[in-house]
């Protein structure tokens, strides 16, 4: 070399990287202590060997949690393309994928519907012998299903905690207000809301509990009026809203499919967006072979609704 010197060689060990992908994802130790059902100290202790062995720090550090440095946004691409080559290569080296077991998921209807499509057929990529069942129930339901064992995996919307059922943030989401293309009213103010029928869905949905949290806090009714409406299911409210009977507070997975189609539009005048995360929603006693296998390859690149 010119100036006589020679490069650090940087040996990275592998098995390190599944945790700090969890870190980048989860962005507190804690979170991703629970993702990967190991303690936080172990986690700590991987990621700073992680950062002995490149040299530099990975992650800033707060009260709030842990920020992913330009080196572990650069980091992050690699790593994330190694863990796919190497269950690529288990899957091809092992094709007793059935001794995996089946795997069945219990997820929300938004999630079932927009989220988990495409999970699926990357999962069923890699292992296509895997028999795999997905139901779909409302959050309440959901979350008692995974305490009582009777699914091995599911995912809620909005939910923070849960006795006996380890929630985990997943991928963001926002609700928007839509009403009906043919619907003629304008807002100027988040109270004007309450000049209109608000669709409701049913008692035990996510979606519900979310809306009523920030109506509250916005000042409006946080349960439905004798004006409002409830219905049993998304695609009901989308049905409501396109007919003129009421607001629509739609997830940004399946709203752009209704402005698209021309059924809904946003509500103009109005900027009123309800943030939620969906999480994971995983049994106490930890993850069956396949459910793992599932959260590992969802994790790889979880999805976006912008894509």
């Amino acid at each position: 070399m010119t100036d006589g010197t020679k490069s650090r060689r940087v040996d990275i060990d592998p098995s390190l990287l599944p945790t700090f992908l969890a870190v980048v994802q989860q962005r507190t130790v804690s979170a991703a202590a629970l993702t990967l059902n190991i303690s936080q100290p172990a986690v700590t202790a991987r990621i700073n060997r992680l950062e002995e062995s490149v040299g530099v720090a990975l992650f800033e550090r707060s009260v709030r949690g842990v920020e992913p440095t330009a080196a572990a946004r650069r980091l992050e691409g690699y790593a994330r393309s190694i863990q796919s080559l190497l269950d690529q290569a288990a899957t091809s080296v092992n094709t007793q994928t059935e001794a995996l077991g089946a795997l069945s998921i219990v997820a929300s209807t938004t999630i079932a519907g927009h989220v988990l499509p495409s999970l699926l057929a990357r999962f069923r990529a890699r292992y296509s012998q895997v028999p795999l069942s997905l139901t779909v129930a409302n959050t309440k339901d959901v979350i008692a299903a995974i305490k009582q064992r009777q699914h091995h995996l599911g995912l809620v919307e909005g939910h923070g905690r849960a006795a006996g059922v380890r929630l985990v943030p997943f991928v963001d989401d926002e609700l928007v207000p839509m009403i009906g293309r043919a619907t003629r009213h304008t807002f100027a103010r988040t109270s004007d809301l309450a000049s209109l029928a608000l669709l409701w869905r049913e008692r035990g949905s996510g979606t519900r509990a979310v809306l009523a949290r920030a109506f509250r806090d916005a000042g409006l009714p946080s349960k439905p009026r004798p004006t409002d409406i409830v219905l049993g299911s998304t695609e009901a409210i989308i049905g409501a809203a396109a007919a003129g009977l009421g607001v629509a507070f739609l997830s940004r997975w399946s709203a752009r499919a209704q402005i698209n189609s021309g059924g809904l539009r946003p509500i103009p005048g109005l900027d009123f967006v309800v943030r939620r995360s969906f999480r994971w929603a995983m049994p106490a006693g930890g993850l069956s072979p396949s459910a793992a296998r599932f959260h590992a390859v969802a994790s790889e690149s979880p999805p976006s609704h912008v894509a």
